[in-house]
């Protein structure tokens, strides 16, 4: 019989189960599960702009409340138009989107942002019409 240390036993049980996990969570992060069913706008001031990983994100002061806007995976985003040169702390903008299905969590993840006129569509089969 081939023997195996616990501590062995003990590396390889954990690094199997992150294997099966990471996954999932992946998933669960990225996906559109925590979001409600229909479109939800959000029109504010932006606070900051964040273009990277894992996905971009505006963060949005409406009337004195951060909302974390999130939009696509950078490579997405900026595919889109949508880059820090585009939008500056201070501009208004108009997200478009999905809300958390958490109604005390100000957050959405954005199909749409509108600054300046210019319409940036992040998940353009997802956008409406």
């Amino acid at each position: 019989m081939i023997g195996i240390s616990s501590r062995r036993f003990r590396a390889f049980a954990a690094g199997f189960t992150l294997a099966l996990l990471a996954p999932a969570a992946a998933l669960a992060h990225h996906g559109w599960s925590w979001t409600q069913d229909g479109f939800f706008q959000l029109e504010g001031i932006i606070a900051d702009i964040y273009v990277g990983n894992p996905h971009a994100t505006i963060d949005v002061d409406v009337e004195g409340t951060i909302w974390r806007v999130e939009l696509a995976p950078p490579s997405r985003t900026i595919a889109a138009g949508f880059t820090e040169e585009v939008a500056s702390v201070g501009d208004e903008v108009t997200a478009i989107g999905n809300r958390s299905q958490d109604e005390g969590e100000n957050r959405m993840k954005a199909v749409r942002v509108i600054v300046g006129g210019q319409t940036y569509d992040v998940y353009p089969y997802r956008a409406p019409s």
